[in-house]
């Protein structure tokens, strides 16, 4: 059987605790352990064979589970119990089978009330903004980004709490902006391309390619999975208009929770349909403007009028329906959710999809040239990238 020393690597990730096991009991299906803080903590038996880290039951070259659960005999029960010297749970299964816990491993994983709280409180917090903290919004600069590991790590973390930042100094050149993509991970190509030129068009397959206002809005929830994170890089920026507008959604869907309990409860359950059709493609997808995760918390924001289509909603719900829709429009509209920027050349934002709304001011393209180049890559790529630096540059996360 393979060994697993206490509070080491088991998924990559080190598991550590300061509390260590000082009494193990049997209670039906549940194995309770009692910390040395006095916590005790019910360990059913079949999560425990689960995640048995043994040769037979997991690879150690990939780490990943050989073992099915299924497999497990249906009266399977605990045999003995005992403390190792350094610090680890060893089991012996009714069938036979021996097991090790890690008591690092071990508290990381607990499913007592206090210990899920306190692994909810500890998990990466977004930070909600508006208007008042324009001045707090980080700029990151290009240099910078390609040349440091830790600084990469800064700026995607940011990214990950604020959903908005600003890099300067990008090279004012045509796909320069795969540089730093390339720093984290692979793009997310749509039917725009891989990389997308943002201008007036004489044949406009968006309203993004032409000088309109864009109000407030989401990329492509046309999809199933809206692209993750948006990176827009200015190569040139002389029209007058065109100011870039971002407002937090997450910040949209705070105020209406506390303020419009009604209307969140409305917006986060009545899916409404948004379409992007053209003579070569038709994307259409079905969803509320706000999801929830399983713990209740805002997930996701999905919204683009232009792409809107009709609602479909049983008649007794069409009006509480538009009430919502109306409260977040004019919630998007208010300037106190604001940070309003001019792009200049070599300026880039990076900004999280699926939570920050973006919206363009009209501009005159008879005055200058406007140019911006944008890609996409999605959340998961970002995340893994953070986590993996966090790892390398000995970061707990």
């Amino acid at each position: 059987m393979a060994t697993v020393e206490p509070d080491t690597v088991e998924d990559w990730r080190v598991f550590a605790t300061d509390q260590t096991l000082a009494r193990i009991t049997q209670a039906g299906e549940d194995t309770i352990v009692t910390w040395s803080d006095g916590r005790e903590t019910a360990y059913h038996r079949f999560f425990l064979r689960d995640n048995c880290t043994c040769s037979h039951c997991y690879l150690p070259l990939t780490r990943e589970q050989l073992f099915e659960i299924t497999d497990a005999p249906a009266d399977l029960s605990v045999r003995s119990t005992a403390v190792a010297a350094d610090g680890a749970l060893n089991l012996v299964w009714s069938d036979g089978h021996a097991s090790r816990y890690a008591a690092g491993w071990l508290r990381s994983h607990a499913s007592d009330a206090i210990s899920r709280a306190e692994r909810h409180a500890a998990r990466p917090q977004s930070f909600i903004w508006g208007r008042e903290y324009a001045d707090a919004l980080q700029a990151f600069d290009y240099a910078e980004i390609m040349a440091d590991d830790r600084v990469l790590w800064s700026w995607l973390g940011a990214l990950r709490s604020a959903g908005l930042t600003q890099v300067k100094n990008v090279p004012a050149e045509h796909h320069a902006l795969l540089a730093p993509i390339a720093r984290i991970s692979h793009l997310r190509e749509t039917n725009f391309g891989r990389v997308f030129d943002v201008k007036s068009k004489p044949v406009a397959d968006s309203a993004a390619y032409t000088s309109v206002l864009l109000p407030a809005h989401t990329d492509l929830p046309t999809r199933e999975l809206q692209p993750g994170l948006q990176f827009l890089h200015c190569l040139v920026n002389d029209a007058v208009g065109g100011e870039s507008i971002f407002v937090d959604g997450f910040a949209i869907g705070e105020a209406m929770r506390a303020e419009h309990p009604a209307e969140f409860a409305t917006i986060t359950t009545a899916p409404m349909a948004f379409w992007n059709r053209d003579d070569r493609t038709d994307y259409r997808w079905s969803a509320p403007l706000i999801a929830l995760d399983a713990d209740g918390d805002i997930s996701e924001v999905r919204f683009a009028n232009f792409l809107r289509g009709p609602i479909d909603a049983p008649a007794q719900r069409m009006g509480e329906v538009y009430a919502a829709l109306r409260l977040f429009q004019a919630m998007c509209r208010d300037p106190k959710y604001f940070i309003e920027r001019r792009l200049g050349s070599g300026d880039m934002w990076a900004f999280d999809n699926r939570r920050v709304l973006h919206a363009r001011r009209a501009f005159d393209p008879q005055t200058g040239a406007r140019h911006l180049q944008g890609a996409y890559v999605d959340r998961d790529e970002i995340n893994s990238r953070w986590r993996v630096l966090a790892r390398e540059l000995g970061e707990a996360v």
